[in-house]
């Protein structure tokens, strides 16, 4: 059954966010992942939430998502993705 990682950024440095994107890349493909919403348009229909930056991934379960975002090829991507963002991440079981 697939899984989203659905992730919410604040970023605080644009620039050095760009570099972030590169390295987290190489790190979602190897463990099967793929990019649904990268950013982009969005508009808040219902509630009082207030997302920056939208990214929605995709993986083929939720055990695999899991070991993407806590895998040793993450860490560093995470850590520097920290620095120059705040974030709320989550997975969530698809169909």
């Amino acid at each position: 059954m697939a899984a989203y990682v659905i992730a919410n950024i604040h970023v605080t440095d644009p620039e050095r966010y760009e570099e972030y994107k590169r390295q987290a890349q190489a790190t979602i493909a190897a463990y099967g992942g793929r990019y649904l919403v990268r950013g982009g348009k969005h508009e808040v229909l219902e509630g009082h939430w207030a997302p920056a930056r939208l990214v929605i991934l995709e993986f083929d379960s939720y055990e695999r998502a899991v070991e993407w975002y806590e895998s040793q090829e993450y860490d560093s991507p995470k850590a520097f993705r920290r620095s120059i963002s705040v974030s709320e991440i989550v997975v969530v079981e698809g169909r």
